[in-house]
């Protein structure tokens, strides 16, 4: 009786084994492909389908940049910028209006935004929050018809810049200055109010516009197409004009390249002293 009790328990507990061993792979896959989800593990989240299924009992805010909302969104967001001062008392006021559940969402599976606008409502003792960490990249290539594209419903994903695409356009720091030194350029500086440092990186040479000044962007992309020179912009890290991207080719701007890292990267390459390592 014991013997054949023992020989039905050895398969249960291979099962058994192997069905924590699943579960733990799923885990650190989880914990691999959304890494916020360990850093904010009190943090609430929604999947994809999920949200997709309760789009309409929900409230969904955006809390990246003015900027990057305009630029794509999901089509029923709203933005409040978890980066503002007065994101708490916006949220705030929202609550009073409504008791639906608060989604908060940014730009993809490794953006902290969302989770720290989740925890900060917690802190706060705003209720009923979650984060859809899977952020807008993955939202509009499956759901492009819930996601507007420069206002206009997306439709097709195939409109959405591929990272491959994107780094096309990317210079080194390194490649960046000599772009600056050995061509008809144009040189322009889009970090925001609060990124801008004191001193211009390429004094005499660049121009400066906040990504939200539409006219004077305007103006300077008008005058290098008019010119045939190229555009050559940068930003404090290298992460804002990848929203920029899209506005450059919906206004058909046949050359242009971004520094990649941004300001960041070229104040790093100083203090290395890594100019010219890499001809």
């Amino acid at each position: 009786m014991y013997k054949h009790a023992r020989t039905i328990c050895k398969p249960f507990s291979c099962f058994l084994f192997f069905c924590l061993l699943a579960m733990a792979g799923n885990i650190a896959l989880a914990n691999t492909e959304f890494p916020g989800r360990a850093i904010y593990p009190d943090v609430k989240v929604i999947g994809l389908k999920t949200l997709k299924k309760q789009l309409n009992d929900v409230v969904v805010v955006d809390v990246r940049s003015a900027y990057e909302y305009d630029t794509l969104r999901i089509k029923t967001a709203t933005n409040i910028p978890v980066a503002s001062g007065t994101f708490v008392d916006k949220i705030y006021a929202l609550r009073s209006s409504t008791d639906k559940p608060i989604v908060f969402y940014c730009n993809g599976k490794t953006c902290m935004k969302s989770y720290k606008a989740a925890q900060k409502c917690m802190q706060s003792r705003i209720n009923n929050v979650s984060a859809f960490d899977a952020g807008i990249m993955d939202w509009a290539k499956t759901y492009p018809k819930d996601s507007l594209l420069l206002g206009k419903p997306l439709n097709n994903p195939k409109l959405l810049i591929s990272k491959a695409r994107f780094n096309k356009h990317l210079l080194t720091p390194d490649q960046f200055v000599n772009k600056v030194a050995n061509s008809k350029s144009l040189v322009l500086d889009v970090r925001d109010r609060f990124q801008r440092d004191a001193l211009a990186l390429f004094p005499g040479r660049e121009r400066r516009a906040y990504l939200d000044q539409t006219n004077k962007l305007d103006r300077y992309i008008n005058r290098a197409k008019k010119r045939g020179r190229t555009l050559l912009i940068y930003d404090a890290a290298g992460k804002q004009v990848r929203w920029l991207q899209y506005y450059l080719e919906y206004k058909r701007v046949p050359s242009y390249f971004f520094m990649k890292g941004g300001a960041r990267a070229y104040y790093s390459a100083l203090t290395d002293n890594s100019f010219g390592k890499n001809k």
